[in-house]
């Protein structure tokens, strides 16, 4: 009679082991898909940051920030996208939020001041810019403070500023360009003209950097086009850089030549130097 017993025992016990294994073998199962949905996230965030269109980033993010408010990582994509999307108010008030996180770092605050610059809030830029201790030496950290110091006019802290920006970087065409213009602002013609030229070196696609050239050429009424590379539709532009300058500068004939030029020059119609030339023309 004994023997049932036993044998149910048995079955009842290997049934609670075979159990536990399914048990085991479900939070495994559960883990691993877990992880794989860390990383599926964390590719898709990149993506996010970097590929995506900015609008559709926002609200990405937008989203992932509503469903889990305590991730810093969903914070950051947020104010990235925002001032991606040129939503640098916003972008301002999302870095803002980021810095009052508890893994918060001074890349961040960084971060928040560039926000700040670039929706015109200058005082509270150079005030989050301070409060970030001196031994954080970076680049961009640098380059805002360059940027600060050029909103008022000290210029002996931005030259000092943007030379510690450009030993900070090995891309350094675009804070070459910024110091030029800061040259160009101040008269200091020639060393725009320096600064302008080594960041076309540096970056040889950089079109703004070249308009600055001729702008800081035309101011000391040299009236000739750089030795630089350019196609033609640059060199179009570039001319009607030039024309307006001489023209604002009274010197009214140079300037309805290189119209002319920069019209003859453009490999398609060019209707703003048409229209410049017309004005003169109708003008007298």
């Amino acid at each position: 009679m004994r023997h049932p017993i036993l044998f149910a025992t048995c079955i009842a016990g290997v049934a609670a082991v075979a159990g536990c294994g399914q048990k085991d073998a479900n939070a495994t199962v559960e883990r691993a898909f877990k992880d794989v949905n860390v990383v599926d996230e964390t590719n898709l965030s990149d993506v996010m940051l970097t590929v995506a269109d900015p609008n559709e980033a926002v609200a990405y993010f937008s989203r992932a920030t509503k469903e889990d408010p305590t991730r810093i990582d969903h914070q950051r994509g947020l104010a990235s996208s925002l001032i991606r999307a040129k939503r640098n108010t916003e972008g301002a008030i999302e870095w803002g939020k980021v810095t009052k996180m508890p893994e918060t770092t001074n890349n961040d605050r960084v971060e928040h001041a560039d926000a700040l610059i670039r929706s015109g809030d200058w005082a509270k830029a150079e005030t989050v810019l301070k409060s970030v201790p001196p031994t954080h030496e970076t680049f961009k950290r640098y380059r805002l403070a360059a940027l600060i110091a050029d909103s008022k006019k000290e210029w002996k802290k931005s030259d000092s500023f943007y030379e510690t920006a450009v030993g900070l970087t090995t891309t350094p065409a675009s804070v070459m360009n910024n110091w030029g213009y800061s040259k160009l602002t101040r008269g200091d013609y020639k060393n725009a003209e320096r600064l302008f030229s080594d960041a076309i070196r540096q970056d040889p696609s950089l079109f703004t950097a070249k308009n600055n050239l001729v702008l800081a050429r035309a101011a000391q009424r040299d009236y000739t086009l750089p030795v630089i590379p350019m196609d033609q539709s640059e060199r179009a532009q570039l001319l009607h850089t030039m024309a307006l300058s001489a023209i604002k500068q009274g010197d009214v004939q140079t300037g309805k030549g290189l119209l002319q030029e920069a019209i003859d020059t453009h490999p398609q119609y060019f209707e703003a130097a048409v229209r410049s030339l017309r004005a003169l023309e109708n003008n007298g």
